[in-house]
């Protein structure tokens, strides 16, 4: 089975591709629910991130503090603070990816598809045969994220702020989407991609709804 990382900064849409890679029946582990699902109140994961952050990243009902704990990992020079998030939750959130990998090779299927944001600083990478980044201007994925987490503009540029840059996307990844327009671009993108992926030698190209005649100028 082929493991393609999808990667990308906050904002930029890498759950909407997701989507579409369901519409052509890919799996795409969405490593942010598997974050969330190992985080769940009285799990070693958590009571880790406890230990390390203290008392106030834990609710009254056992729960993780998302936002009191992006407030420390976010801040000016906290450098040291997000390193620390990252080597607590990314063995648990690999490990269980490799389960579902496993599971997906078993059940049949010739690709799948982990959605990391953290694809390089977990080590990811290194277990993907391809890997594409999500890219799209800075403003738009600044209002995306503050209608998705319903936080201010200076937070959601705070957050951008942190995070890899564009050119570190592109430039380490074997294909780019340009989300910065319509659905079916980005469908169009994603079908060119995973066209080209099943048939690098363009035998069959048109395995995913599109010939090789309508190659899409943001495909790379």
């Amino acid at each position: 089975m082929i493991t393609i990382g999808l990667t990308g900064g906050s904002g930029a849409g890498k759950g909407a591709v997701g989507k579409i890679l369901a519409e052509f029946r890919i799996p795409c582990i969405d490593t942010d629910a598997v974050y969330r699902d190992v985080t769940h109140a009285g799990s070693p994961c958590i009571m880790e991130l406890k230990d390390y952050f203290g008392d106030t990243v834990i609710t009254k009902d056992g729960q993780l503090n998302r936002a009191a704990l992006a407030d420390i990992v976010f801040k000016p020079g906290a450098s040291d603070k997000l390193a620390a998030l990252n080597r607590i939750t990314h063995k648990y959130v690999l490990r269980e990816c490799g389960k579902l990998l496993a599971m997906y090779s078993e059940s049949g299927h010739e690709m799948a598809v982990v959605d990391a944001p953290q694809l390089y600083e977990s080590g990811f990478n290194s277990h993907c045969e391809y890997v594409i980044s999500v890219i799209a201007a800075k403003e738009i994925r600044i209002d995306r994220i503050m209608k998705r987490d319903n936080i201010s503009y200076e937070q959601a540029e705070k957050r951008i702020n942190s995070q890899r840059s564009d050119d570190f996307f592109t430039s380490h990844a074997d294909f780019v989407i340009y989300n910065n327009g319509s659905l079916d671009s980005l469908r169009e993108q994603v079908a060119e991609i995973i066209s080209t992926i099943s048939d690098p030698e363009g035998k069959d190209r048109e395995l995913y709804g599109y010939s090789r005649s309508g190659f899409n100028p943001y495909f790379m």
